[in-house]
């Protein structure tokens, strides 16, 4: 009896850092999320993608998850959800197909999984569990944690790696990677609630690679990353820091991990001082042209805050941009509340 009690309060406390402080959160964004929600978020609960032709995928189903849980909004929640269980969760397990289109019939939707999709949607729920006192939401987080360990986590040179989907990652002499997959937070979270030290490992292992995986004159990881048999890895796919990996710093920032992590980043955007890139070649002196959305901009601002580099500058307005930039924004917003505060 006295270990169930202690361990209660051990997930009490450690959420309660997790989440930060939930009133503050509230009041500076709401205004905000009450914008998202209009933009984003049909009444069904469908999140919208409306830089990718209004697809709805996992990502942003989790995404929608965790923000209105920590905007304490339970309605949208349960309308999300509701939806993600009926168009998404639809494999032979847990986890959710990756995308659905407008118009397109269930059989013609690819059924690979993403797995950055599950893990957010599991952290979301959990959330949702606690803050609301709904065991049931607890319960299909654990069910996704389970087939997350028994379909997504292989091994690679004895670490933990985590595929990003269940289908088309592994190959003959190599393993592709994301590891903005690797969000460390929602790993902190299953630690507690999972009770598998293979959380534990993830994170370990996420340190080592992103210690390991830097590329070009910055030395950044890429967007998608290739571990080779021989023991080595390189870049893959677009060969950039972009869109996928500018979550790294974000996660590695709330999931409180070392802060000599960020120096690359920093420095990055250091040197090139008001302008922001939104990508740049790591095999290549090429860069984006065009300058970065306000999401971007708003994880560089995150970064260099904590760094005390450079003031974050919250706002209570929504950037008028698309479904990524916007979610980004928000997502740093919720971030720099709970680390700073």
């Amino acid at each position: 009896m006295l270990k169930k009690v202690l361990i209660k309060l051990v997930v009490v406390s450690v959420l309660f850092v997790l989440t930060g402080c939930q009133s503050s959160q509230t009041t500076n964004i709401s205004q905000a999320w009450e914008q998202y929600k209009t933009r984003f978020v049909m009444p069904d609960g469908r999140v919208i993608d409306t830089g990718n032709n209004n697809i709805s995928h996992s990502e942003g189903q989790g995404y929608g998850l965790l923000l209105a849980v920590r905007n304490n909004d339970y309605a949208t929640f349960d309308a999300i959800w509701r939806w993600s269980q009926e168009n998404l969760q639809v494999r032979q397990d847990k986890l959710f197909i990756w995308r659905r289109r407008p118009g397109i019939l269930l059989k013609d939707e690819d059924m690979n999984n993403a797995s950055d999709g599950d893990i957010i949607i599991a952290w979301a729920l959990l959330e949702a569990s606690q803050k609301w006192q709904k065991p049931d939401y607890q319960t299909e987080a654990l069910g996704i944690l389970h087939d997350i360990k028994a379909k997504l986590i292989v091994s690679w040179r004895g670490l933990a790696i985590l595929l990003p989907g269940a289908f088309g990652f592994t190959h003959e002499n190599s393993t592709d990677i994301n590891l903005s997959y690797w969000i460390f937070p929602a790993f902190s979270l299953f630690e507690i609630y999972d009770n598998d030290p293979v959380w534990r490992k993830l994170q370990e292992s996420g340190v080592i690679l992103l210690q390991q995986a830097r590329f070009g004159l910055w030395k950044l990881p890429g967007d998608w990353i290739k571990l080779k048999q021989n023991n080595t890895m390189s870049v893959t796919k677009n060969n950039r820091f972009g869109y996928d990996a500018i979550r790294i710093p974000l996660y590695l920032v709330w999931g409180q991990q070392a802060s000599s992590l960020l120096d690359p980043y920093s420095d990055y955007w250091s040197f090139y001082g008001q302008y922001t890139p939104a990508w740049i070649a790591l095999n290549q002196p090429v860069m984006d042209a065009y300058g970065a959305g306000d999401g971007i901009k708003a994880i560089k601002r995150l970064v260099m805050a904590i760094e005390n580099k450079g003031a974050f500058g919250e706002t209570k307005t929504l950037p008028d941009q698309d479904y990524y930039q916007s979610t980004l924004f928000l997502l740093s917003q919720l971030c720099y509340q709970q680390v700073s505060g």
